[in-house]
């Protein structure tokens, strides 16, 4: 599948409304944003969870029942009903934008019934590997008999025997004749646990059921990828082959990003290899620097933005983000990037050839929440974001030069071709600044599209010209 000059927009965030209207609201949307220059929507998890119209959808409850079936107090999700998903998904094919669904295999939570169950032990949760004190009989939430919906699409109930681990009480109980798996994140010794019951996959029957569930839902909604939930809590080899045959089901490329969240390349490095680079990972190690330089303001090296990246190391399977659900305030892993500062990070992801961006509907759209105690609003960023999303369909083309050799003012060019023409971008986290750059087109005239400078540039006969911009500013230069 191709992704050149494509740009997905994760369409919810943590606090988005409940009222479930969500996948009728995006379904009235994608005209224009399709008009606007997206190609894809990442939508959120659209099954049943736990918490019922509270849960955002990754404290999963039930694969199978994405708005149809009367569990968890009510019919439909957060997002509304499967009616409405379907028609969300419909009128988005319909204007040409892709649909990638969000995949939660890792985990189960809201069981139906206890089981006593034999031989439990807790396990340290600092150290995965350790136990702490002796076996002996509990009883666990670890049965799923989904009474809603009964064996419609599929007769498994789940049972203790197909977990590894569960939490309750803050206790992490590891299951009689159960071990953690070993091609995970090696967070706290080994991050096979991450929350509820922890499927194992090393039971035949619920690797039959996770493929047996993708090939449905492929049929059922005709999704064109998936974004993969806690993939470094799963052992690699499993998406391996569950990858090739959700792709042999489709007959065709799906598209897939997985959730690999460190700031550590070299484990996203490893992940890439361990599955074959068979699907992209979000970049994660550009969001953190995202956020210490807008944390940092002027004493950041702005020469240094893009290393240690995944985009800079592997830009064909990376994907690109300033922020999203867990970094956003009052999530668990907080990691703001300041908004003067998102115009810049926008910039570095939308007006460059490299990585697959990924637009934060929050910092689309704008958000206003209370949680916590707080009360936060984030603010939009739409008209400067639809900016970017014009230039990159319309300049970002030809030879590319980067001019990231200063601490606070950097830039890059593109040369353009034949049908298409040059762009400078230049941005400081200090103050006003000029820079001269190629742009490889002689005796040409430049104008700042986004007004920070209201000026003509003109470059001279070798192509290069002094283009500026304003303190903790970006300017994109077109030609005139």
């Amino acid at each position: 599948m191709e992704q050149l000059r494509g740009t997905m927009i994760q369409t919810f965030h943590w606090y988005s409304p409940n009222d479930g209207h969500f996948w009728d609201d995006w379904a009235d949307r994608v005209a224009a944003l399709k008009e606007n220059g997206f190609t894809a929507l990442w939508l959120p998890p659209a099954y049943k969870g736990m918490s019922g119209v509270n849960d955002v959808g990754y404290g999963v409850y039930d694969l199978f029942d994405c708005g149809e079936f009367h569990q968890k107090g009510r019919t439909r999700t957060k997002y509304g009903t499967k009616a409405a998903y379907h028609n969300c998904i419909d009128q988005a094919h319909q204007a040409g934008l892709q649909i990638y669904a969000d995949v939660v295999l890792n985990h189960k939570m809201g069981a139906d019934h206890p089981q006593w169950v034999q031989d439990v032990v807790v396990v340290d949760p600092h150290n995965r590997n350790r136990i702490q004190g002796d076996f002996h009989d509990k009883e666990l939430w670890t049965y799923f008999s989904f009474p809603g919906r009964g064996d419609t699409y599929s007769s498994m109930q789940w049972a203790w025997w197909h977990f590894d681990a569960t939490k309750e009480y803050g206790n992490i109980y590891k299951l009689k004749d159960k071990h953690f798996e070993t091609h995970v994140d090696h967070e706290n010794v080994n991050y096979d646990f991450l929350m509820g019951c922890d499927l194992d996959f090393d039971h035949e029957q619920v690797r039959g059921e996770t493929h047996y569930w993708g090939k449905w839902y492929l049929d059922t909604f005709k999704v064109d990828g998936f974004r993969i939930d806690a993939v470094k809590h799963i052992r690699s080899i499993f998406f391996k082959h569950w990858l090739d045959d959700m792709r042999r089901h489709a007959q065709s490329d799906l598209f897939a990003v997985g959730e690999y969240w460190s700031s550590d390349l070299s484990r996203l490095r490893g992940y890439i290899d361990q599955t074959g680079g068979r699907m992209h990972l979000f970049d994660a190690p550009l969001h953190y620097n995202f956020h210490r330089a807008s944390k940092s303001g002027a004493h950041y090296d702005m020469g240094s933005i893009l290393n240690h990246t995944l985009v800079k190391e592997n830009p064909e399977l990376a994907v690109t983000i300033v922020e999203n659900h867990d970094t956003q305030p009052l999530q668990s892993l907080e990691s703001l990037v300041e908004s003067w500062f998102k115009p810049l990070a926008y910039a570095i992801i939308l007006l460059r050839d490299t990585g697959y961006p990924c637009v934060f509907a929050a910092d689309y759209d704008g958000a206003h929440y209370r949680d916590k105690g707080y009360e936060i609003w984030m603010d939009s960023h739409r008209w400067m974001i639809d900016l970017f999303l014009d230039a990159r369909s319309k300049y970002t083309f030809g030879r590319r030069r980067d001019y990231l050799d200063h601490r606070h003012l950097i830039g890059w060019t593109f040369e353009g071709d034949a049908a298409h023409k040059s762009m400078a971008v230049l941005m400081t986290n200090y103050e006003d600044g000029i820079k001269w750059m190629k742009t490889g087109r002689p005796h040409t005239a430049y104008r700042d599209i986004t007004g920070h400078v209201d000026a003509t540039v003109q470059s001279n006969e070798w192509g290069w010209a002094p283009f500026e911009t304003r303190g903790g500013k970006v300017s994109v230069w077109v030609e005139k």
